[in-house]
């Protein structure tokens, strides 16, 4: 089969998106959060676990740390006992001590509104930067590539980078800048309700008639 074209290819994301649309109209970030430090918090926790985890975890440790000062002012040894339960916890608890002391340092105990400052604090990737921008300030700074976008990306063929980095730079051309947020919020959703890793819901997928890959299944 020959390769499409960025217009074909743009032309049949557009109608992947105007499906995911209809589908998925409240999709949203379903991490819990309240103000933009909590919600960089919870995206520096859900590294390697699911939402729903992060959840059962951020319920009291935002009642404990409210300010990126209570963070830079905990042991390491305190934060590793209240996120104890989730995978990396040693090293995310490192850097929740570390990116509330530079928060307090650097943006006045404020969440910064740029990628770059973002992505200097430990433990924030592009990714999560990409998160804290878009649902926090409202900021469309990229399109946001979980695993689960990562694999709707491949078995729809409008994506085929290896890195989450290539796989953002093949989608950012086929979605509208103000759709990129809405967008990685569709796709994961579709991710976690329909398309599965382990056994993809082919013959009542909303995509179907879109996706190259339904025919394999």
């Amino acid at each position: 089969m020959p390769r499409e074209t960025l217009k074909k290819r743009r032309e049949r994301a557009e109608q992947i998106q105007q499906v995911l649309r209809s589908t998925y109209p409240d999709a949203h970030c379903e991490l819990v959060f309240h103000n933009p430090l909590e919600l960089l918090v919870a995206t520096m926790l859900s590294a390697q676990c699911a939402d729903r985890q992060v959840n059962r975890v951020t319920t009291t440790l935002f009642a404990r740390f409210r300010t990126a000062a209570d963070y830079a002012a905990a042991t390491e040894e305190t934060l590793a006992a209240e996120i104890r339960t989730l995978g990396l916890f040693r090293s995310k608890a490192r850097n929740l001590r570390l990116t509330g002391r530079l928060l307090v340092e650097r943006h006045g105990g404020e969440v910064p509104r740029t990628l770059e400052a973002l992505t200097a604090l430990p433990g924030v990737g592009r990714k999560t930067a990409n998160v804290v921008l878009g649902n926090a300030f409202g900021i469309a700074s990229g399109i946001v590539v979980d695993t689960h976008v990562a694999r709707l990306s491949g078995r729809l063929r409008i994506a085929s980078g290896r890195t989450p980095e290539a796989i953002e730079s093949e989608l950012i051309p086929l979605v509208p800048q103000a759709e990129w947020t809405d967008f990685s919020h569709r796709l994961i959703w579709h991710g976690r309700r329909r398309c599965t890793a382990r056994s993809p819901d082919c013959p009542a997928c909303e995509l179907r008639a879109l996706c190259p890959s339904a025919a394999s299944q």
